[in-house]
């Protein structure tokens, strides 16, 4: 509305509002229809003036830019009709083609298809596809499409380099549509790009795009050596197809279970056996070079008897091979408790933090001052983390009593939970009523309760108030 009514005072447009910024064109066109702004002075001066669509070829960009937006449909109809001579007005001539009611709408997009080029194309398409979500928006990304299917002298690679996601995926999805990249290029984008859509997008074209083994020399190198874990994925399968199923062997032990799991499958399809692969690599456990993937990829597949291969593992060098022993003890149901325990004070938090969710399960099972010891200030941060999580998970006052103690905890977050866990406590069905303890707890966390809902606390665990 403040956009609008400075238009009204006669404000010049772009100094006004950001003209690249669409949301500023959708709060203009919102805001110059409130009932508020009609009651103004400024549009009342405006509307005595000029009511007429006759007396509309009179008005400057700013006035015309209101006439687009007014709630008078004759008048943005002919708004419509007089704003081809304002290339600036482009982003309302977009909104009505959109517009409820019919005439508008349909001035408006004849008017969209002739004066669209390649150039204003480019500035409007984040503007375009955003207003495209709106109900009849679709007309406009028909013709950004149409517009951008035509000879645009590269015009194609702003959008593809776009920093607006949906318009990079909206110029792949046309570029593969179109084939107006080749296999290479493709390959390329869906290495470089971060978008997890247009990289599916674009390393499916790719490979569809091969017609022959020679072809694969530009392609797969690409997409095996990706960052991503999708993209990599699919040349890892494609190597079947491209009558390479051996090269297969090299991702069983990747970092990514998609990769691992593709690779697998290729390996199996050549008559191979990954279980064996897996039990190769992890019966040495003083080899630095076990890959992490390798260990709980060997849980992925393997058997309940596979769990000897992973506890000598436990105390490898390498903190990625422990905590993956870890994951594949659990994956597998072999979590012993006993045996998990001193890894809580790994140095690694990984190694902790995976050893922490291998005992939830069984985290009443582990001594509640063995675990309140490990929240102390002199703990790094992820034990007390650790330590926590079980005595949470443990529940009853031993949690409260864990949660009191990290009140004052140095690091805030670990001091944001802990404030939550007490707010959020309440006696369990098995806490014995009238616990004393609990109520000198609450009364060490009163910052954390009004005065009300402390006492209805405490006389919820069987206490006077």
């Amino acid at each position: 509305m403040v956009a609008a009514a400075r238009l009204a005072e006669g404000a010049p447009l772009h100094s006004t509002l950001d003209a690249d910024d669409p949301g500023d064109w959708l709060a203009l066109d919102a805001g110059a229809r409130a009932t508020v702004w009609f009651r103004s002075r400024y549009v009342a001066e405006w509307e005595h003036s000029a009511p007429l669509p006759a007396d509309l070829a009179q008005l400057d960009e700013s006035r015309l830019a209101l006439a687009l937006c007014h709630r008078d449909g004759r008048i943005r109809q002919e708004a419509v009709r007089r704003s081809a001579r304002h290339p600036g007005l482009l982003p309302l001539l977009v909104i009505r083609c959109t517009d409820w009611a019919e005439p508008v709408r349909r001035d408006a997009r004849r008017l969209l298809r002739e004066v669209l080029d390649a150039d204003a194309a480019v500035d409007l398409a984040p503007f375009i596809l955003r207003v495209g979500r709106r109900d009849r928006g679709a007309f406009g990304v028909e013709v950004l499409g149409e517009v951008m299917a035509r000879k645009t002298h590269g015009r194609l690679a702003d959008l593809l380099g776009s920093p607006h996601r949906s318009v990079r995926r909206f110029a792949y999805r046309l570029a593969v549509d179109g084939r107006r990249l080749g296999p290479a290029e493709l390959a390329r984008a869906a290495t470089q790009d971060e978008d997890t859509l247009i990289q599916d997008l674009c390393a499916t074209a790719a490979l569809a795009a091969l017609r022959d083994e020679e072809a694969y020399e530009d392609v797969l190198p690409l997409l095996l050596a990706a960052r991503n874990p999708r993209t990599r994925s699919a040349g890892v399968t494609a190597l079947r197809q491209a009558g390479r199923p051996e090269q297969a062997e090299r991702f069983l032990g990747d970092r990514a279970a998609l990769v691992r799991a593709c690779a697998r499958y290729v390996v199996r399809q050549r008559g191979g056996d990954p279980a064996a692969w897996y039990r190769n690599r992890c019966s040495a456990p003083d080899d630095l070079e076990v890959p992490p993937g390798a260990v709980i990829g060997l849980a992925e597949c393997g058997e309940h008897a596979d769990a000897a291969l992973l506890w000598p593992l436990l105390a490898h060098p390498a903190a990625g091979v422990r905590a993956r022993a870890v994951a594949g003890l659990r994956a597998l149901d072999c979590a012993d408790v006993e045996r998990l325990r001193p890894l809580l004070d790994d140095s690694a938090a990984g190694v902790v933090r995976e050893t922490a969710v291998a005992l939830l399960p069984s985290a009443e099972r582990l001594p509640a001052d063995w675990l309140l010891e490990r929240t102390g200030s002199e703990r790094p941060r992820h034990v007390r983390v650790a330590a926590f999580r079980l005595l949470v998970a443990r529940d009853g006052v031993v949690a409260l009593r864990a949660a009191v103690g990290l009140l004052d905890d140095p690091d805030v977050k670990l001091r944001g939970w802990a404030g939550q866990s007490v707010q959020g406590w309440h006696p369990s069905a098995r806490e014995p009523r009238g616990n004393a303890e609990v109520g000198e707890l609450f009364d060490r966390s009163r910052h954390l309760f009004s005065d009300q809902v402390r006492r209805r606390r405490k006389q919820e665990a069987g206490l006077d108030g």
